[in-house]
């Protein structure tokens, strides 16, 4: 398929954009606690530029040492910021990429934990369903000063070379808070009445175009639809977008939604489908004549392109997929669709990490927020690398020695690449999840590994194949409880019903309320199999998960009358049912079928027999600890980047 309207131009004001990609702001959390740029967040943006996207819109630079959302987010308040942040603008540049910096105030979405000790503020007294803290009500003297904080921050940004400003009015942090009835409740003159609810945006914008002058492109990002009670809808959404474009705003970003765990609207998981709020663009550029950017869940460059062509937005936000794949567009436009690494929307690394305070991080993409580390600039000496294990670290670690210049071998056991991951593509919301092996199995092909299937590798065979560099990637196994009756013929574990091994149907008790169970339980819901019950020995299901994920799971869990039992121990699998635990009391729930899910252990035994060799043998992914495909991901390149 050809690109009518992708790699054409647009203009923001008197920028001309080379494309009509965008990424939009992702806190990264690559900066100083002052928020200088560091090499790591300059690098970041870089591989974007040189990955051929149109427009870099950056995360939220706070406008006052205590603006921030997040411990480690930018900031150019400071005369002294600019130098650094310049870097990164030049560094953008050199590859004919245009980048806007995004200005903000973080409100009531921070907390003072964040920000030095100093209480976090809002329009009213208030609080963040995620950042949790109470916010202190503004008084009218610190809403002027910090309107002159957004004149000041967007002067430095100039001074800093950027191609324009983003004013983030939206996703519930302070402007936002001020325009909408959720978090507004004042009955001063910046609460009441929509203008009233405006004027605190008004008093930032005219402060910032002061600031950079008439011809500086600015841009607005807001929320079409908060999706919250009392929140604001699409329609009052159009007046605030006539009412932006006749103040002067060049462009508007159309956002959705403000933070919560209940709240769809910010970062869609997989649950959610693709470009599922790109009507509210379409609605918002019909009632202006400015520039709209449209987002949320737009991963595929060839439905960005028909989205464009059926007149939904001028640009197209694509955040995520520059995390997955910074070279998109670039192979996009060469026409290496197969080569395109996929975003899974899985949430694991880019949301889960700023919960942590931790540099973003991306499950499908090893070298996210490590470009200044994995260069490829240097060459080493050409060895002889045998991987062990086509999963998820197997093949990495054979992707990222072959772009080494390696001459490299992976051994696979079984009849398939993927390992664990290949069932993770099975259940309800995760058929994205199937992608990402198949970008891999060809991305092997590409650097030219040699692939050999249905080989045992036993320890004999490994030294006998004389490797410079062995990399054990043998994965997990799935725990076998010492419950009784584990050995009987209905007793099944989780992979085997995801795989299509085994389909059983009746009364099916899923042991294991983790991510696996509930999906395995889902996958049978799903396929209307009988009556599933999950059993969960804690006081809750898919510990760890992103919370937006476990809402939508709980809901397609709810829908389909799955039963959930918590603070419930196994105790037998019994010919008639399960034996267990609860409150004290023992019980039997009745069923024909039990699926296992309880964990999984290293796959570890060639590790052991290899140790003769020494560091010739790296041990990665979940032969060394079990955890998730990030973690594998991330162990696998590495090993196969330093063999």
């Amino acid at each position: 398929m050809s690109y009518k309207h992708l790699f054409t131009p647009v203009k923001v004001g008197n920028c001309e954009i080379p494309n009509r990609i965008a990424v939009t702001a992702m806190v990264c959390s690559m900066c100083t606690e002052e928020g200088d740029a560091t090499e790591r967040y300059v690098k970041y943006h870089e591989a974007k530029a040189r990955g051929g996207y149109g427009l870099i819109i950056t995360e939220d630079y706070r406008v006052s040492a205590h603006a921030g959302g997040y411990k480690y987010v930018a900031g150019i308040y400071k005369e002294s910021q600019i130098e650094g942040h310049r870097k990164m603008v030049e560094a953008v540049h050199k590859y004919g990429t245009k980048i806007f910096c995004q200005i903000y105030h973080a409100g009531r979405q921070s907390s003072a934990s964040v920000n030095g000790g100093v209480p976090i503020v809002a329009p009213s007294p208030t609080s963040s369903p995620w950042n949790r803290d109470l916010a202190r009500e503004l008084t009218v003297p610190e809403i002027q000063q910090i309107v002159r904080d957004f004149g000041n921050t967007a002067a430095n940004a100039k001074k800093a070379g950027f191609d324009g400003i983003e004013i983030h009015a939206g996703n519930g942090y302070l402007i936002a808070g001020f325009m909408s009835f959720h978090s507004n409740k004042r009955t001063d003159e910046y609460g009441g009445c929509f203008a009233n609810r405006m004027r605190f945006f008004d008093e930032v914008y005219h402060a910032v175009r002061e600031a950079v002058g008439p011809d500086f492109p600015i841009m607005v990002r807001f929320s079409a639809d908060e999706h919250t009670l009392s929140g604001r809808t699409l329609e009052e959404s159009k007046m605030v977008a006539r009412h932006m474009e006749e103040l002067g705003v060049d462009a508007i970003n159309c956002s959705n939604g403000i933070y919560g765990t209940y709240n769809p609207g910010q970062v869609a998981p997989s649950y959610q489908p693709h470009a599922w709020t790109i009507q509210n663009a379409k609605a918002i550029k019909e009632v202006v004549s400015i520039p709209v950017l449209g987002c949320n869940s737009i991963d595929d460059p060839h439905m960005a392109d028909s989205i464009l062509d059926q007149g939904y937005c001028d640009l197209v936000g694509m955040a995520r997929c520059s995390l997955a794949d910074p070279d998109m567009p670039n192979k996009a436009k060469a026409g290496e669709d197969a080569r395109i690494r996929p975003c899974i929307r899985c949430m694991q690394g880019c949301v889960t990490s700023t919960y942590l305070q931790i540099p973003m991080r991306c499950c499908v993409n090893p070298e996210m927020n490590r470009e200044y580390l994995y260069t490829f600039e240097d060459e080493p000496a050409s060895k002889k690398v045998l991987v062990v294990g086509g999963g998820v670290a197997g093949m990495q670690a054979a992707i990222a020695a072959a772009r080494r210049g390696h001459d490299v071998t992976l051994w696979e056991k079984s009849d398939a690449l993927g390992g664990q991951f290949i069932a993770a593509a099975y259940p309800p919301g995760k058929g994205d999840y199937v992608t990402y092996t198949c970008y891999m199995i060809n991305e092997l092909k590409v650097q030219k590994v040699k692939v050999e299937m249905n080989k045992d590798a036993t320890a004999d065979a490994v030294r006998a194949f004389g490797a410079d560099k062995v990399i054990l990637a043998t994965g997990g196994l799935p725990n076998r409880p010492r419950v009784p009756g584990i050995d009987r013929d209905n007793v099944y574990f989780a992979e085997d019903i995801l795989r299509g091994r085994v389909l059983p149907e009746g009364r099916i008790l899923v042991a294991g309320g983790g991510e696996v169970g509930v999906e395995t339980a889902m996958h049978l819901a799903d396929a209307e199999r009988g009556e599933i019950t999950v059993v969960e020995m804690t006081n809750a299901i898919c510990a760890g998960a992103d919370g937006t994920r476990v809402v939508a799971m709980k809901k397609f869990l709810n829908e389909r009358e799955v039963r959930l039992m918590l603070n419930t121990k196994v105790l037998e699998f019994c010919a008639n049912g399960v034996l267990v635990e609860q409150r004290g009391r023992t019980r039997l729930i009745p069923c024909d079928h039990v699926v296992v899910s309880m964990g999984y252990h290293p796959n570890d035994a060639l590790v052991e027999e290899l140790k003769d060799l020494g560091d010739k043998v790296a041990v990665v992914g979940d032969a060394v600890k079990c955890a998730n495909a990030m973690e594998a991901g991330v162990s696998g390149f590495e090993a196969g980047y330093n063999a």
